[in-house]
């Protein structure tokens, strides 16, 4: 059985933080559990010299406020706000099933919601919007990647993305239909005073189809933790000290089971290695340090470089890409005494080339993978 243990870990007030779900441009989410209560949550780490370089404090706690003010089924919810000497901790609830990049990729998606391509013209501009308008355009990027499967605005060049959203450059697929295409052409218009409302959106033919407005509740909401996070001067209060371990990071059950896909663990220990999507992983017998030199050895070759800290690497492709540099984040974690398992996500660049990537570095590592089924094929023939 897969213990539930602290090794490795980094503990932030009464959570014990796991393994990275997902990255983006100022934060990143990990996995994390309630020491009290046993509760697996999702914490969003956001970094505080960033935050305090671009000016973003104003910024932060009105959308921690928002985020802990709304109450809807569609909506992850935030639990509670914390602050340690270096990071902002958001708490979050935690919701299993995968990214939404992933449910529909097909190779091409490889950006989050926390980048420049889903903000609105006005906001760039930064010289006073209206939120709601704004807050609509960025809907109708959404709206458009779940159609599509990929971004209507994008461009490894920034001031040339910016373009692009300026002038509402974009082209919707064949498949989309008239009506899908008027609604968002009409969200997507770069001009705040002119694009459509959201009565109108709720009013349009393309919207009402299959719509069922969801019923709210009426709750009291506290919102002490989000304020004491800053103080007097609307600066940041330190609240939490990190503590970490420097062991590889030990993954209990749970978090073991929600990495494979329909709760079979056949999918996580059996997967071929060539099956690679956003991410993936394989399973090693031999010790944290040896398999981290392995995969040093087998990544240098290729035009990367390594950084290690603790049990993680960053692999940063030396060569721009299609869609910039190609980073990848490499975790082991000890699943039991004599097991790890080795986690590869790519962190930024194309997904196609992540791909290609991982092709080629698995052939260094066939050595140090371990398959359930020939041991298995072993014993019987013993």
């Amino acid at each position: 059985m897969v213990g539930g243990g602290g090794g490795g870990r980094t503990r932030v007030g009464k959570y014990e933080l796991g393994r990275t779900l997902g990255e983006g441009t100022f934060a990143k989410v990990k996995f994390a559990r309630n020491m009290e209560t046993g509760e697996h949550v999702a914490i969003k780490i956001l970094d505080k010299e960033k935050v305090l370089r671009h000016k973003m404090i104003g910024q932060i706690k009105r959308e921690i406020t928002t985020m802990k003010l709304i109450k809807h089924p569609n909506i992850i919810r935030m639990y509670e706000v914390m602050a340690s000497k270096t990071k902002i901790y958001i708490v979050l609830e935690f919701v299993t099933g995968g990214e939404l990049f992933d449910k529909i990729d097909d190779g091409l998606l490889h950006t989050t919601c926390g980048t420049p391509n889903y903000v609105a013209p006005e906001v760039i501009n930064n010289k006073g919007y209206d939120g709601a308008k704004a807050d609509l355009w960025s809907c109708g990027v959404i709206l458009f990647v779940l159609m599509a499967g990929y971004l209507p605005f994008e461009d490894s060049n920034l001031m040339a993305l910016y373009k692009k959203i300026f002038k509402a450059e974009f082209s919707c697929p064949v498949w989309f239909s008239t009506s899908a295409k008027k609604l968002i052409k009409r969200i997507l218009d770069p001009n705040p005073q002119t694009r459509i409302t959201i009565s109108e959106v709720i009013e349009n033919e393309w919207f009402k189809k299959g719509y069922q407005p969801p019923s709210f509740e009426t709750v009291d909401v506290n919102l002490d933790d989000v304020h004491s996070i800053f103080n007097e001067s609307g600066e940041l209060a330190n609240l939490v000290v990190e503590r970490r371990d420097e062991r590889p990071s030990v993954m209990n059950a749970f978090e073991l089971i929600s990495t494979s896909q329909g709760l079979n663990l056949g999918t996580l220990f059996e997967k071929p290695m060539g099956l690679v999507k956003r991410e993936t992983r394989f399973t090693s017998k031999l010790p944290a340090d040896e398999i981290l030199s392995k995969i040093e050895q087998a990544a240098t070759p290729l035009g990367f470089n390594v950084e290690k800290r603790n049990y993680k690497l960053k692999l940063q492709g030396e060569k721009s890409g299609r869609k910039g540099h190609l980073s990848i984040a490499t975790e082991v974690f000890e699943v039991a005494p004599s097991l790890c398992m080795v986690e590869l996500r790519k962190a930024k660049g194309d997904t196609l080339e992540f791909h290609k990537f991982y092709k080629n570095m698995s052939t260094g590592l066939k050595d140090i993978v371990w398959h359930q089924q020939e041991e298995a094929k072993g014993a019987g023939d013993s």
